[in-house]
């Protein structure tokens, strides 16, 4: 048996990225910042930034990159992907991405299209259309998120 399962929350480094692949279908690109607090040896309390790559596919593509802004908190469910590839010098280069499969803002944005940071709370699967907190971008059989 074999498992890989992401599920991640944290805000958006940057605005969704879409474009279509040759054959027509959707492909949105973007980051989510992760933070994680520790304390040090000292006994500082420390906080570090983890960024991920999330690759979203098809119609849940399209309404991530409808829907979501830079700075919108969300909560991304998928697996890790590691791709490779030659860098123009010949350097073979890698990148591992969650590849999502639900998209769920947990958060409402404001009336100026900026995200409100309050307020959150878990989410539910939604109905067709995304309108406020608990907005759930992806088909997922989760009615409530798992904590």
């Amino acid at each position: 048996m074999s498992l890989n399962k992401a599920m991640i929350i944290g805000n958006l480094g940057r605005d969704p990225e879409m474009r279509y692949t040759p054959s027509g279908q959707a492909v949105t690109q973007f980051t989510v910042a992760v933070n994680h607090s520790h304390k040090d040896a000292s006994g500082e309390w420390k906080e570090e930034t983890e960024w991920f790559r999330v690759v979203a596919w098809g119609p849940l593509a399209e309404r991530t990159a409808e829907n979501l802004r830079k700075g919108r908190k969300v909560y991304v469910e998928g697996r890790l992907q590691t791709r490779s590839w030659e860098d123009k010098d010949g350097q073979k280069r890698y990148t591992t991405e969650l590849i999502a499969s639900a998209v769920t803002a947990l958060d409402r944005p404001r009336e100026d299209g900026a995200p409100e940071m309050s307020g959150a709370r878990p989410a539910r699967s939604g109905g067709p259309a995304p309108s406020g907190p608990g907005d759930d971008f992806g088909s997922s059989d989760l009615d409530e998120l798992p904590f």
